[in-house]
């Protein structure tokens, strides 16, 4: 009996655990990485072609190798003749936001609201000096509101949401 157990305790895990394991791996003829003072590069010679699909919501790449960029805002260029104010009661915030505009010298502000991954949560446009912004039914996590005229960035905030 406990050599039958073993046995297939065995055969278990060569046929249905071994596979699992080695399904993330990939044979190519040959690949490489180079790095210098402007970044890094890596390359993969074998595989013919990769397909990429596009949306609102992002990005599937099927392929070898997947893209993945980390970036560091250092500044963003602001309008000169815009003076946002933002206020958040509070900030880090439970609910409302709101968002102040001094020298309300355009017709064409919009906001757009991310969450930490880049998915789009929400996008108005600003008809008013002051916005409310309902964060409320919002899980728990760390956005970007991101100030628009026209399609020129001008302004982003990073919200805390508790």
């Amino acid at each position: 009996m406990k050599l039958f157990i073993r046995l297939f305790v065995t055969i278990t895990l060569v046929l249905f655990v071994m596979p699992v394991l080695f399904s993330q791996d990939v044979i190519t003829t040959s690949g490489g990485d180079g790095s210098g003072s402007g970044g890094s590069v890596s390359y993969t010679v074998g595989q013919v072609g990769y397909t990429s699909i596009e949306s609102e919501d992002g990005t599937i790449t099927q392929g070898v190798q997947q893209p993945f960029e980390i970036f560091v805002i250092v500044s963003i260029d602001e309008a000169a003749d815009i003076n946002l104010i933002f206020e958040a009661f509070p900030n880090p915030t439970a609910g409302i936001l709101t968002l102040k505009i001094l020298n309300y010298n355009s017709e064409n502000l919009s906001y757009k609201l991310y969450d930490f991954n880049g998915r789009k949560v929400e996008a108005k446009s600003i008809d008013m000096l002051e916005t409310k912004i309902n964060m409320v039914n919002l899980p728990t996590s760390t956005y970007f509101l991101k100030i628009f005229d026209g399609n020129k960035e001008i302004k982003t905030f990073k919200i805390v949401k508790n």
